[in-house]
């Protein structure tokens, strides 16, 4: 009797794992990806297992095999490079973000000085890490717009850059916490830059925190991209079709995203 029920459960155990759609997605569509998932479970039935991370580190892991059916980017060039290697299909833009900077409530900074204050030695400025987190990259993509404003600035801003969040070593936040909110509180930065939707989520969570609205010529954007893994869940594609339709669009407009499809 004993080994005819495990034999039932080892029969049952692949065909759960085939009725969940396995999502991996940047850190920073946490919020909107849990009410998207939360959304389509509601409409279809199809479950849905959300992995989130920094896209960057996400990407090597599928690579590597592990078994995402939809990868959602914090930008294109992961998607792109998935798909131009046959693992996926056509990248698509879903989502837009922008850099904000995210400060103590102690400093004295608003658009108009930002880059005054992150050049000043005093100040410990905050960053994601290139490579393994767009973030990163689109920080350091600020630091080289600084260099035409004021020579020196990029190399400076690479030198003073404190990598704390998106490495393979990067803590961890508390559990239910903001990573960024946190690392403000414990003094570890006076100065960090992330996406907008993350540093209005840690204001969220301490209103005395400042969000800095970063202006042009420093302004940069960021696009997201998604794509269905091949051999997907046969799901997924519905699932990738509901994030572009209205409704998946207009949930991310309420987290904060600008959107790329008709709401």
């Amino acid at each position: 009797m004993r080994l005819a029920l495990l034999a039932a459960a080892l029969v049952a155990m692949p065909v759960q794992a085939q009725d969940t759609i396995r999502v991996y997605a940047a850190g920073s569509l946490r919020s909107a990806f849990n009410e998207l998932a939360a959304d389509f479970r509601a409409r279809t039935g199809s479950d849905v297992a959300l992995t989130f991370g920094a896209s960057g580190l996400l990407k090597e892991r599928i690579e590597k095999g592990e078994g995402a059916d939809v990868f959602a980017s914090a930008n294109m060039e992961h998607p792109q490079a998935l798909a131009h290697a046959g693992r996926a299909g056509p990248a698509r833009a879903f989502a837009r973000n922008r850099l904000c900077a995210l400060a103590r409530p102690e400093l004295d900074v608003d658009s108009e000085t930002l880059l005054e204050r992150m050049l000043d030695p005093a100040v410990k400025l905050g960053t994601s890490t290139p490579k393994a987190d767009p973030s990163g990259d689109y920080a350091f993509e600020l630091f080289a717009k600084a260099e035409a404003l004021r020579h020196g600035a990029r190399a400076t801003l690479e030198r003073k850059a404190l990598k704390l969040t998106g490495g393979l070593d990067s803590p961890q936040p508390p559990q239910g916490r903001s990573l960024y909110a946190a690392l403000l509180g414990e003094h570890k930065v006076d100065l960090f830059l992330t996406y907008c939707t993350s540093a209005v989520e840690a204001r969220l969570e301490d209103p005395r925190l400042q969000v800095v609205q970063i202006r042009a010529p420093l302004a940069v954007g960021a696009l997201y991209g998604l794509v269905v893994i091949r051999g997907a869940h046969p799901a997924a594609e519905e699932l990738a079709s509901f994030i572009l339709s209205p409704v998946g669009q207009r949930i991310l407009a309420l987290r904060g995203f600008d959107t790329v499809a008709p709401r």
